[in-house]
């Protein structure tokens, strides 16, 4: 699974995520020990957005991150992302779901011209996109000047004393609750492997720098294996007039907005 690349891994993680829809938020849930809700009102409070303001929650999968954030603002103009539309019909039934626009779309080629949102915000996207540095840019492309992103992901566990307890719970214990919740351990195998496979914290960092982004920092959670990192785009904040709205657009970039 993770030694794919490119197209091809792009393809499995899509119909991956696919086969799990239903179940991932329960999944999510019990993996983390219902923390992973505590950490996306951190990503929420971290990405500073104004009253009323443009949010892209990319990866969105079934809108956890979108939801926070219209459950606090509901003048919000929050837009859903994914390029899995199984997990985004799921979202779309969830209370609030027609609130949040939900649009397919490919995270190394957005369908949005530049500087047109508040924050950019992702939930264990960025160990799936087959090219960190262009996903990185272009959240950076969208994002208005003095615009926040934050992300959300697992990072590779330390060593130590944990080590072995981290072992246990990613190699043993989540696959066999893959397998009970959703049928489809092999895609509770992948987690692991993509999370050992992962970059480091120190170095996701790095590669924000690198495409223009300051104030670069991060945190880790969960004994190291989850960390949340932000960053900033340079210069003072656009007013801008009219809604955010993705367009439909063919194969090449995802699918339908909808």
């Amino acid at each position: 699974m993770t030694h794919l690349s490119g197209s091809a891994r792009a393809r499995y993680v899509q119909g991956m995520f696919g086969r799990i829809a239903a179940r991932y938020d329960l999944m999510n849930r019990l993996m983390t020990g219902g923390q992973d809700v505590r950490w996306r009102q951190q990503v929420i409070d971290l990405a500073g957005l104004p009253a009323g303001g443009r949010l892209l929650d990319l990866g969105t999968g079934t809108g956890d991150l979108a939801l926070e954030a219209l459950g606090r603002d509901g003048a919000m103009l929050a837009t859903g992302g994914d390029f899995t539309l199984e997990m985004m019909r799921v979202g779309r039934q969830r209370p609030g779901g027609a609130r949040v626009r939900w649009a397919g779309m490919d995270a190394l080629d957005l369908p949005f011209d530049g500087g047109v949102f508040d924050a950019v915000i992702s939930g264990y996207l960025m160990r799936n996109v087959v090219d960190v540095r262009r996903a990185w840019a272009e959240q950076y492309r969208v994002l208005q000047p003095g615009g926040r992103v934050v992300c959300l992901d697992t990072t590779p566990p330390p060593r130590g004393w944990q080590r072995p307890f981290i072992n246990l719970h990613m190699h043993i214990v989540i696959p066999a609750l893959g397998r009970l919740i959703t049928g489809a351990s092999d895609a509770y195998r992948y987690l692991p492997e993509s999370t050992e496979g992962f970059l480091p914290a120190e170095q996701l960092a790095d590669h924000m720098a690198a495409v223009g982004f300051r104030e670069v920092g991060y945190c880790h959670l969960m004994l190291g294996t989850m960390a949340i990192h932000w960053g900033t785009k340079p210069g003072d904040a656009l007013q801008l007039a009219g809604p955010v709205v993705a367009e439909s657009y063919g194969p090449g970039k995802g699918d339908q907005a909808w």
